[in-house]
Order: structure tokens, then C-alpha cells, then sequence
């Protein structure tokens, strides 16, 4: 390995703690959802505390009855139906014919071409709500509009730090072949085992061996993860897909979806982007 690799290595998978504070406060969206009088943050730096979410749990207690007469009421809240989510507001507009022009990566697109819905998500791999959103929407999202023609989905890489912007190249790179890109069928299931394995590797003291390993489960060997990840066209490419987003289309936090025209931030649950889906079709 050159000296020039060894540094390219070092700069993305040092840093243990840099990376540790950037997977809880700076790859994510402030909770946009607190009621409060401050103005929006935009910094892409700025931190906040992490969204916490306790389960509803209901209760109910069993009621004996007589063995001669047996009463059965219904109150109102046993049979209100669930309401209906809230569109979620947008925080501005932008240009979709010039969202959707090729970067310097080629999109990562699942979809038919002529979905009515396009969405365009710019994400993080260390950031946590991103991974909220990937773990427990998109699959269901996938499943009800992208895989029935209704929307198309596009994934864009805006890392935060160092760490972010390895997993998103292992993610580019052919596990056999790393000089050559993946596509959209091998990307969409390494960002999801990222994802779903955040916590063990965005964390980790040894960067370099937690990436490895969750690598190797895709294939890699320890020569082709090394070979991607001192690839330093790759990971310009990868900076300047989030510089582009940051520039040209306002995106300050992740994620932030674009979608037909309308910019949103922050995790999104199935019901509330059914909701916005729905409202478009």
C-alpha cells in the first residue's frame, strides 16, 4: 500500500471518537417535531438530542361476570378507528428536472421510470434516524408503492463524517470487482444490513476491523474492502454527490427527502409517508 493509500485509510477509519459523537448528534435532523419557538438549525454541525421514543402500551383489566347474566358494552375508544396520519409539511420547493440530472455517481434508482411519485432521499449511514427510517419504513413503503409502480426511489449519500463516507464506497464498490460500481441490487441490501448493524460498526473503537468484518458478510475479502476504500476518486465522488445536495437543493440534515418538487426533513413513519404518497397519486 502507498503512503498516499495508507492516509486515505487512516483519515476515513480513525477517529473513534469523532465518529462516535457524529453517529448520535451531527449525521442527523433536529426533532423538527418539538413544539418550540426556535428557529431551524441548519448547521451541519449542530447537535441535538436524539429523538426518544417510548412504546404505547395498553392495559386492560379482565371483568368477572356472573354465570347468570353476562354484560357486554362497547365504549367509544374501543371502537374509534385509528386516525388518519397527517400529510407532513414541506420545508420548501425544489426543481425535480434538475434533481433527477445526473451527478457524479449514477443513481441508485428502484422503480418504474414513470412512477407518479419520485422520492429522493439524501442519508447518512452513521446517522441514526436514517437508519430508523430504513429499518422500519422502507421496506413497507417499498412494498406498497415501489413495488406496485406507484413511486420510485433513489438513495443519495450525504455523509456526514469520515467513517459515513467508507460504508457508503463499500456500498459502491463490487465486492469482487471494486473497480467497478455496484448497482441498484446489490446497493439497496448493503445499506440495509449497514443499517440494521449500525450500532455494531458506526461506533466501534477500530473502525477499520468493525467495516471489515460486516464486509466480509457481502462478499469482500480484506484485499477488495482495502482497494475501495483507497479508491480516491470513489470517495470524491461521494462528497461531491452531498456537496451538490447541500448546494443545489438545500439539504442541511439527514435524512431529508425530495419528493415531486417538495423538500422534507427528518425520519418518516409509514403512516406519515403513506399519507404524503397518497396525497400525490
Amino acid at each position: 500500500m502507498s503512503l498516499s493509500e495508507m492516509s486515505l485509510m487512516k483519515r476515513l477509519l480513525t477517529g473513534a471518537a469523532v465518529a462516535a459523537l457524529a453517529v448520535t448528534l451531527a449525521a442527523c435532523s433536529d426533532e423538527k417535531k418539538e413544539e418550540t419557538a426556535k428557529a431551524p438549525e441548519t448547521s451541519q454541525t449542530t447537535t441535538g438530542e436524539s429523538a426518544s421514543s417510548t412504546p404505547a402500551t395498553s392495559t386492560g383489566t379482565a371483568t368477572e361476570t356472573s354465570t347468570t347474566t353476562t354484560t357486554t358494552t362497547t365504549t367509544p375508544a374501543e371502537t374509534a378507528q385509528k386516525p388518519a396520519a397527517e400529510v407532513p409539511s414541506a420545508e420548501g420547493d425544489v426543481d425535480m428536472a434538475e434533481v433527477l440530472k445526473p451527478g457524479a455517481l449514477p443513481d441508485m434508482v428502484i422503480g418504474e421510470a414513470n412512477a407518479p411519485v419520485t422520492i429522493v432521499e439524501y442519508m447518512s449511514t452513521t446517522c441514526p434516524h436514517c437508519a430508523a427510517f430504513h429499518n422500519n419504513t422502507f421496506d413497507a413503503i417499498k412494498a406498497k408503492y415501489v413495488d406496485s409502480g406507484k413511486a420510485r426511489f433513489i438513495v443519495r449519500e450525504f455523509p456526514f463524517d469520515p467513517r459515513a463516507a467508507a460504508a457508503f464506497m463499500l456500498a459502491r464498490c463490487k465486492p469482487q470487482n471494486p473497480a467497478e460500481l455496484t448497482d441498484a441490487a446489490q446497493y439497496y441490501p448493503m445499506i440495509s444490513m449497514l443499517m440494521k448493524q449500525q450500532e455494531t460498526w458506526a461506533a466501534a473503537q477500530d473502525g477499520r476491523e468493525a467495516l471489515l468484518q460486516m464486509s466480509k458478510l457481502a462478499g469482500f475479502t480484506q484485499e477488495s474492502f482495502q482497494a475501495c476504500l483507497t479508491n480516491q476518486k470513489l470517495l470524491d465522488d461521494v462528497n461531491a454527490v452531498r456537496e451538490r445536495g447541500a448546494k443545489e437543493f438545500g439539504v442541511a440534515a439527514t435524512p431529508t427527502f425530495l419528493i415531486n418538487g417538495k423538500r422534507y426533513s427528518g425520519d418518516m413513519s409509514v403512516d406519515s409517508m403513506s399519507a404524503l404518497i397518497e396525497s400525490l397519486l
